[in-house]
């Protein structure tokens, strides 16, 4: 009985520490930065040269900004992560994707938009930044709106 609640604790214990390995990645600065310069630069993203081979497919106009389909694909090779940055929202940094070498750096995602801004996407690929954005118009807002 002792060797079953011995495996269940061992258990438990390792359960409840694999979650916290991961939270080791979060980079508390860049996600709570009030602005989209302050969170790049938390990132240590320095300024990001424009690239056409980021694709960014979103609705010109959300409907509701409480949910605001974003599709993102890297065509860059070399790509290791995809930063998401929603330059008005009140927390800019949205999202930050890493990828294994070889993975297809592709990701689906829904945010939330307080009001009408640009959604900007940084690419990291061989120690560069690349960047591209567009432009959302939100009708009803999704942040406190």
């Amino acid at each position: 009985m002792n060797r079953i609640r011995r495996a269940l604790v061992a258990a438990l214990a390792i359960g409840l520490v694999r979650p916290l390995a991961a939270l080791a990645a979060w980079n508390k600065e860049a996600f709570g930065a009030k602005t989209a310069a302050d969170a790049l630069k938390n990132l240590g993203v320095p300024n990001a040269a424009p690239s056409g081979e980021l694709h960014i497919e979103a609705p010109q106009i959300a409907e509701n900004g409480a949910v605001v389909p974003i599709e993102i694909s890297s065509n860059i090779p070399g790509t290791s992560a995809l930063i998401v940055v929603i330059e008005k929202n009140p927390f800019p940094l949205t999202a930050r994707f890493d990828f294994k070498e070889g993975a297809l750096p592709f990701v689906k995602v829904n945010v939330k938009m307080g009001e009408t801004s640009d959604v900007r996407v940084i690419a990291e690929a061989g120690g560069k930044h690349f960047s591209a954005s567009k432009e959302i118009k939100v009708t009803i807002g999704g942040c406190g709106g």
